[in-house]
C-alpha cells in the first residue's frame, strides 16, 4: 500500500524562503564579482553554516558559540534579501561590500571549523549516594548461655620405631701417587723435562704440562711430580 504524502505548510515555507534567500545570496556575489560557480557557493556556504549552528543548539548545552555564528549567517541571508530587493545597486557595488564578500569564504570556514569540533561541556558528575548498611534488629529471645564440657583428648599414638640407617659402604681411597713405580731412565728425562721448562719459564712444570711433555698416563704424570719435588 503507497503512504498518504502530506505537506507540512511550514516545510513549504521553509523551502520557498530557503530557496528565495539561495537566489538572493547569488545574486548579491555574482554582483560583488564572483562569478560562475562561485557564486552559487556562496549560498551553500551560508546555509550550511546555518544548520550547522542550528544543530549544535538543539544537540549541546553550551549553545553560546552556536548562537554567534547563527546570527553572522542569519545577517549575511537577510542581508542579500536586503540588498537586491532594490535597497543597493547591483550594477554598482560598493567596495566595502565587496570585501564582505571576498572574506565569507574564510569566516564561514572559521565557523563551521569550531562548530565542529569545539569540545562540548561535560555534565556534573552525580556523586554516588552513601551505602547505608543494613540495621540489624536485635534478638528478642536471646538464647542463654551454654558451657559445653569437652572430653579430654586422647592420647596421641607413640612414634613408630624405625629401623637404624646402614652404616655407608667404605669409600676407596686412591692409590698415592708415590706408591706408581717410576722407571729411572724416565724420571731422568722428566728431570731434564722440568729443567729445561724452569730455565725457559723460571717456573716449574706443573702435572698436565710434564704429562703432555712425556705421554705418560695420569698416574704415573702424578708420581713423577712428586719425585720432582
Amino acid at each position: 500500500m503507497f503512504r498518504t504524502i502530506r505537506l507540512d505548510a511550514v516545510l513549504v515555507q521553509a523551502v520557498i524562503a530557503g530557496a528565495l534567500s539561495f537566489s538572493h545570496l547569488h545574486d548579491l556575489a555574482e554582483a560583488a564579482g564572483q562569478d560562475g560557480w562561485k557564486a552559487w557557493a556562496y549560498p551553500i556556504s551560508v546555509d550550511l553554516l546555518l544548520v550547522a549552528a542550528w544543530r549544535r543548539m538543539r544537540t549541546h548545552a553550551d549553545n553560546r558559540p552556536a548562537w554567534v555564528w547563527f546570527v553572522i549567517a542569519l545577517t549575511a541571508s537577510l542581508g542579500a534579501n536586503i540588498a537586491t530587493a532594490g535597497m543597493l545597486d547591483l550594477g554598482d557595488v560598493p567596495p566595502w561590500l565587496r570585501i564582505l564578500v571576498a572574506g565569507w569564504p574564510a569566516l564561514a570556514f572559521l565557523g563551521g571549523t569550531l562548530l565542529a569540533h569545539t569540545p562540548t561541556t561535560a555534565s556534573a558528575e552525580t556523586e554516588p549516594a552513601p551505602t547505608v548498611a543494613p540495621l540489624t534488629a536485635p534478638d528478642p529471645d536471646p538464647a542463654p548461655d551454654v558451657t559445653v564440657e569437652r572430653a579430654p583428648a586422647p592420647a596421641p599414638d607413640p612414634a613408630p620405631q624405625l629401623p637404624p640407617a646402614p652404616a655407608p659402604a667404605p669409600v676407596a681411597t686412591p692409590t698415592p701417587a708415590a706408591a706408581v713405580a717410576v722407571p729411572p731412565a724416565l724420571l731422568d728425562h722428566a728431570q731434564k723435562v722440568a729443567d729445561t721448562h724452569h730455565a725457559t719459564t723460571g717456573t716449574r712444570i706443573d702435572t698436565a704440562t710434564l704429562r703432555a711433555r712425556l705421554g705418560v698416563p695420569a698416574p704415573l704424570a702424578d708420581a713423577i711430580t712428586a719425585q720432582l719435588a
